[in-house]
């Protein structure tokens, strides 16, 4: 357990928490609607700037409200949509989730993120019903270089600052390049302080990393920022285990929008895929 810094409305205090959030009350039910509130912890801290929240926690805390929302163990979690509308700002947040299209074997579910006061992303998760399809079960995406065959990836941290980067376990596979991101990611941080953490919520609490894994142009003071304003997830089956693995593809068009896709992995092999679009812009050089 180490030292993490928590941001409240009282500003920041010290505490050990082995967390990315921490609830600041118990979840409350009504009409149909979960509501839960959280505080931020320092594991949960972005890369582009240190008084917002990463995209990766937040899609994470974001699944477990999902989850623990009215489950039906019949429906699976096929895909998950971030929208993102405003600064994931650090500290204080509010969570409430909704079914917007319930169903026998199809069901849609929102879950809506207020941070000061405003929403600021909006997740979308389609169940579906889930059915014995082993007999003609096939996956064509390629494998990734196993974890055990992996390097350390100290890059990434050199690369990025922030809490969250900090709190990832990182190893690269020996054919990783700039646009060709081939790597892996665990982390011992629990999403929710005391509350234990599943597999998919741990997993789907990395996958934005992507975006930063392998960039194709520099960051930061005289090179490019290229957040990305969404997070698009298909699991064509469920994962499992500590490790995510990406095979990331990036591409930047000519007018200011790029796009990384991922082939994403947990270690008996590929599971789902991502997307995210980006914003590209030039950074002005520190000394300009």
């Amino acid at each position: 357990m180490t030292s993490t810094t928590v941001a409240g409305g009282s500003g920041l205090e010290e505490h050990d928490v082995g967390a990315n959030f921490q609830r600041t009350s118990p979840p409350r039910v009504a009409d149909g609607v979960r509501t839960s509130e959280f505080d931020s912890l320092v594991h949960a801290q972005g890369t582009w700037r240190d008084d917002e929240l990463h995209m990766a926690p937040v899609s994470g805390l974001m699944t477990a409200e999902i989850l623990a929302h009215d489950p039906r163990p019949e429906l699976r979690l096929a895909r998950l949509s971030f929208e993102i509308l405003g600064t994931l700002h650090y500290g204080p947040l509010t969570v409430a989730t909704r079914t917007v299209r319930p169903g026998r074997t199809i069901e849609l579910v929102e879950s809506t993120l207020e941070a000061q006061g405003r929403a600021v992303l909006v997740a979308r998760a389609w169940r579906l019903v889930t059915s014995d399809t082993a007999e003609v079960a096939v996956t064509n995406d390629s494998a990734l270089t196993p974890v055990h065959q992996s390097r350390p990836f100290p890059a990434m941290e050199q690369r990025w600052p922030g809490g969250y980067i900090k709190s990832l376990e990182m190893r690269v596979a020996p054919d990783h390049a700039p646009g060709h991101g081939r790597c892996w990611s665990t982390t011992a941080v629990d999403m929710i302080a005391g509350e234990p953490t599943s597999d998919l919520v741990r997993l789907m609490g990395m996958a934005d990393t992507s975006n930063g894994v392998a960039p194709v142009v520099d960051a930061g003071p005289g090179g490019y920022g290229f957040p990305n304003v969404d997070l698009q997830i298909h699991l064509y089956r469920d994962p499992v285990g500590p490790w995510l693995g990406y095979a990331t593809t990036s591409n930047m068009g000519s007018d200011g929008i790029g796009l990384t896709s991922s082939v994403l992995h947990d270690e008996r092999g590929p599971f789902g895929r991502s997307e995210q679009i980006q914003t590209v812009r030039k950074v002005p050089s520190l000394d300009a």
